[in-house]
């Protein structure tokens, strides 16, 4: 049994959340986790990420999930996750169609540019989809950088420091692309 796109739907959950136990026992199935802190995941779920995406039918079955989250160090990007078709519906393409779905989600909803994910054994499957490998990325944490305009900086250290010399220059921020994250998983990367 195929189904043709015309059968199928991508949705954002928090708008249809009837899917929310369905969706908890699919993802479950797939990486083990406490129901409880599955559903605190899930219902998290946002217009403005982090945001889960479900596939379905026209029967109104769940097919496939995708979660969306936020890169603080990559503005432009999310961290695509958690992507899953239900084990009895595997081998008919639905991956590729949410894939596809999320992409466009991100691009004309989100207004992103690129996509990042992580993944252990699917390398392949996104490759044909245009991920390329990419350095790892953090989806925790975000550098915070202050910029004082030259003058204005000369001004409040003599208005406040007197003749206190300044102190050493702040470190330089470490690029995403240069940290030395170690993981088993490989992280991937598709421009928009």
């Amino acid at each position: 049994m195929t189904c043709s796109e015309i059968d199928l739907k991508v949705l954002p959950l928090h708008k249809h959340s009837q899917y929310l136990e369905a969706c908890v026992d699919m993802i479950n199935e797939e990486w083990p986790r406490s129901k409880t802190a599955r559903m605190k995941s899930l219902t998290a779920s946002c217009d403005n990420l982090p945001t889960s995406l479900i596939l379905i039918n026209n029967k109104m079955n769940l097919l496939g999930h995708a979660k969306l989250t936020r890169l603080p160090n990559i503005p432009n990007s999310c961290f695509v996750e958690t992507v899953v078709i239900t084990k009895h519906m595997r081998g008919k393409k639905l991956g590729t169609f949410l894939m596809r779905k999320v992409e466009c989600y991100c691009k004309n909803v989100l207004h992103l540019k690129m996509l990042h994910l992580s993944t252990k054994g699917q390398e392949e499957f996104y490759s044909k989809l245009g991920y390329e490998i990419c350095p790892p990325v953090s989806t925790y944490g975000n550098p915070v950088s202050i910029v004082v305009k030259p003058d204005k900086a000369e001004k409040m250290n003599q208005e406040t420091c007197g003749n206190i010399p300044p102190p050493p220059p702040l470190p330089k921020l470490q690029s995403v692309a240069s940290t030395n994250i170690k993981s088993s998983k490989t992280f991937m990367f598709k421009y928009l």
